[in-house]
């Protein structure tokens, strides 16, 4: 199941993609809502995580648009370091469930 981050700050959404790889998600980032709508409309993912910096008029919209292209699962995530470690105790978890679902 392939997992959505969604981060204003670049080099966040990297870590974050850094690991779930390394852990064997198949997972995509990106840092603008226009990358974020493109992806989503392709209905290949299951997992949204939205990160922090992402603002509540911005959260809202795509939360609405990955409910259209059925999301199983939205996670709000504001990440804490070590970011490795937020992702695996936090995410993971999370991402396993929606996949098992």
């Amino acid at each position: 199941m392939r997992t959505l981050v969604l981060g204003r700050t670049p080099a966040r959404v990297t870590a974050v993609l850094d690991t779930l790889r390394a852990d064997g998600f198949d997972a995509e980032g990106v840092s603008t809502d226009e990358e974020a709508r493109k992806l989503l409309e392709t209905g290949e993912f299951g997992v949204l995580v939205i990160g922090g910096g992402v603002g509540p008029d911005s959260r809202a919209a795509i939360k609405e648009l990955a409910a259209r292209y059925q999301v199983r699962r939205v996670i709000d995530g504001a990440l804490a370091e070590p970011f490795d470690a937020y992702v695996r105790r936090e995410f993971e978890p999370l991402i396993r469930e929606a996949a098992a679902g």
